[in-house]
């Protein structure tokens, strides 16, 4: 896993529209980039909805929100339209930029192992530094605790 005040790792991925988007091109701005597992999902799904509903006091920080999940461009399509999502979502298939940011890792559920997506969450400074880590995060409230803390970070500069 990453920590605080390392580089982040670079990445170029196709978004819901199958239009790239790379790390090297949103530098700048603020970026809060969270991981998770499925779309279409209970956890996902309010996850998606409460960053789709925070997006203009994000905007309002400087920064933009990027989701990452294994599923496919057509699925995160289908999400955002099914959940009328104001967020941009990337497509990490081949789960490369996932296993460069840690959060690939093996999983248990009912006695099975497996790798599986670790829901992780990275506040990415405009110089591409990570600033704040939120590691298996639980769903509820935690959009509001990614604000303040950019608040906080941002307050700092």
């Amino acid at each position: 896993m990453l920590k605080i005040d390392e580089k982040a790792p670079e990445f170029c991925l196709p978004n819901q529209d199958d239009i790239e988007i790379c790390l090297r091109d949103i530098k700048g701005k603020w970026i809060v980039l969270y991981f998770y597992p499925r779309d279409n999902t209970p956890g996902c799904t309010t996850e998606a909805c409460e960053f789709s509903e925070a997006v203009s006091d994000f905007c309002d920080l400087d920064a933009i929100i990027l989701g990452v999940s294994a599923d496919s461009t057509k699925k995160h399509r289908n999400f955002i339209e099914k959940k009328e999502l104001g967020i941009t979502l990337l497509s990490d298939e081949d789960t490369k930029m996932m296993q460069e940011y840690g959060v690939w890792q093996l999983k248990k559920n009912y006695g099975k192992e497996y790798m599986g997506i670790v829901r992780t969450t990275f506040i990415i400074n405009p110089d591409g530094i990570i600033k704040a880590l939120f590691e298996k995060v639980r769903v509820k409230e935690h959009v509001a605790k990614v604000q303040a803390e950019l608040e906080r970070l941002k307050s700092l500069n």
